[in-house]
């Protein structure tokens, strides 16, 4: 049997409206397809054959988006709606209710454009323990997103303030993906609304049960119709790998902006080109450049864990792309 997922899909949407006074924030139009679809793409690949989804706003749209996308991937679905929303934490009690099982499932905020490698991550998840695995990210330049504090060992000691203040901890972005074990369920309380970053993990901080692994896949919060738009003109342009393939004329492959020790300057680099050795920083001037990550030892422009080495450090980065 294959994996779950839980797609988190009963938000207002509020910061994207007018867009969201029609649909649903997964399933807007993006490229000719709801956006759920490019979620889907990414979850079957991983091997997730059922999955759940939670419905409060515009809630008969959403489900029959879902319902017609998981046909057409084969996945078996089942709609959980919210009369009151009931927040992270009480979504996906609800969907757990619903679609039970003590495996692992990925928890997926139905909002985002992102490919990681998940058949690596549940895996890495599954060795380490822990009650909670959040996939992580680089901080985005010039954006304010609630900070995830992970220590030395890869267990995470705050979340936007709330926990503990620890030695050696550095701070990365949330990126709306998590794999859960039961014990997180656990945690939860019984009834009513409830935020799993806020509210859920900070109880289970003290076990170390929820752990964090960092990747730099590139990532998109379609969450206001400025990111809306650019998301869909990154994937167009080829900055941003979109999980459904498709031809556009005239493409360009993913590249990075860096700038080296040496010179100061801005260079763009190609897929595969290897670096010369100096050291590469994003260029701060650059919208794109949060999405960008090489290390010296890399190849500029292969992301681990999808474009190279998958192997992460606990509480560090990838040792470097292949």
């Amino acid at each position: 049997m294959g994996l779950r997922a839980f797609v988190l899909a009963a938000g207002l949407g509020t910061r994207l409206r007018p867009l969201t006074e029609r649909w649903p924030k997964p399933a807007v139009p993006f490229l000719g397809a709801p956006l759920l679809r490019r979620t889907f793409t990414v979850l079957r690949r991983a091997g997730v054959d059922r999955v759940a989804v939670n419905t409060h706003h515009l809630p008969e749209a959403m489900e029959r988006v879902a319902r017609e996308e998981a046909a057409r991937f084969g996945l078996a679905v089942t709609v959980v709606h919210e009369p009151v929303i009931q927040g992270t934490a009480g979504g996906l009690r609800g969907m757990q209710a619903a679609l039970t099982g003590d495996d692992p499932v990925i928890a997926w905020n139905g909002d985002i454009l992102f490919a990681p490698a998940l058949s690596f991550i549940v895996e890495n998840h599954r060795r380490s323990g822990a009650a909670a695995t959040m996939v992580l990210l680089p901080m985005p330049v010039a954006r304010s997103y609630g900070a995830v504090e992970v220590d030395s060992g890869g267990r995470v000691q705050r979340i936007s303030g709330a926990g503990a203040a620890a030695p050696g901890i550095t701070s990365w972005h949330f990126s709306g993906v998590h794999i859960l074990s039961p014990p997180v369920f656990e945690a939860m309380t019984p009834v009513g609304p409830e935020d799993i970053n806020r509210d859920v993990y900070p109880r289970l901080f003290a076990s170390g049960g929820v752990r964090g692994i960092q990747i730099f896949d590139p990532w998109s919060d379609l969450g206001t119709p400025s990111a809306y738009l650019d998301a869909q003109a990154d994937v167009l342009s080829g900055w941003t790998i979109d999980p459904v393939p498709r031809e556009a004329p005239g493409r360009m492959p993913w590249r990075c902006w860096a700038r080296t020790s040496t010179s100061g300057a801005a260079s763009r680099y190609p897929p595969g080109q290897p670096s010369t050795g100096a050291p590469f920083f994003p260029a701060p001037s650059s919208r794109r450049a949060s999405r960008c990550a090489a290390r010296s030892a890399g190849r500029v422009g292969d992301f681990c864990p999808s474009g190279g080495d998958p192997r992460l450090r606990p509480g560090g980065t990838g040792p470097g792309c292949r």
